[in-house]
């Protein structure tokens, strides 16, 4: 069973910058499709990035397109979110997640979750 633990979260004003990371235990990350989601207060959790097993393939979600970018260091296992240009829509809990389903970013084929870290982002 794999253990993910998000670390990176915090206050930032509109505009700026966050690195969240995700270190996992248990399980190589590289053999697994690694995850991003978002949850604010009252709404569902959503998709916002996702990298392949073989690290070759990014997915993000259109939201977050262009701003946010998603990486990972195998030596560490760990993977990272990288939020530039923040918005305070992107005010929510970060969830890490791993799916055994290569390039899924549906929210059903992710099935080991970390306990998320709150990002808040002040207009």
């Amino acid at each position: 069973q794999v253990q993910l633990v998000e670390s990176g979260g915090g206050l930032v004003q509109q505009g700026g910058s966050l690195r969240l990371s995700c270190a996992a235990s248990g399980r190589t990350i590289s053999t697994s499709t690694m995850g991003w989601f978002r949850q604010a207060p009252g709404k569902e959790r959503d998709f916002v990035a996702a990298i392949s097993r073989s690290g070759s393939l990014t997915y993000y979600a259109d939201s977050v397109k262009g701003r946010f970018t998603i990486s990972r260091r195998t030596a560490k296992n760990t993977v990272y979110l990288q939020m530039n240009s923040l918005k305070p829509e992107d005010t929510a809990v970060y969830y890490c997640a791993t799916s055994t389903t290569d390039g899924s970013r549906r929210y059903a084929d992710f099935n080991s979750w970390g306990q998320g870290t709150q990002v808040t982002v002040s207009s």
